[in-house]
């Protein structure tokens, strides 16, 4: 077979290979947002008991130019007045204001983190959404 050949047989492979990994993606992104929006809105007595964040780094050369971007997520580790544990990915301005062994308020809905609010803080939301 020559190189001709080859392409026509590997180009349609690799599109659709391609294809199903974005439908795949797709499709559990779709499953996670509408079994969180099946959950209820739950209020639960908790604590910080970890924080991380994960960065990303990327670097491409570009006209002989390189270029360097990062990412960075951030998630904190809830403990639940039962024992259980449950992490959440926040964005930095949440992230920033919790601090380790915080005792207060968590609010989320199945995966979906909506806010903390600290004992000795109570009536002053801190953090989450509005």
């Amino acid at each position: 077979m020559d190189i001709l050949g080859e392409l026509q047989v590997i180009l349609p492979v690799l599109f659709c290979v391609v294809l199903g990994i974005i439908a795949i993606f797709g499709v559990r992104s779709i499953g996670e947002w509408s079994h969180n929006n099946k959950q209820p809105l739950l209020s639960v007595a908790s604590r910080v008991v970890s924080k991380r964040s994960l960065v990303h780094y990327r670097h491409h050369h570009d006209d002989g130019i390189s270029h360097h971007q990062s990412d960075t997520y951030y998630y904190a580790t809830f403990e639940l007045s039962d024992g259980a544990r449950i992490e959440f990915k926040m964005s930095g301005g949440e992230y920033g204001l919790l601090a380790e062994q915080d005792a207060g308020m968590l609010t989320y809905q199945g995966t979906r983190f909506y806010g903390f609010e600290r004992e000795k803080d109570r009536g002053l939301r801190l953090v989450g959404r509005s």
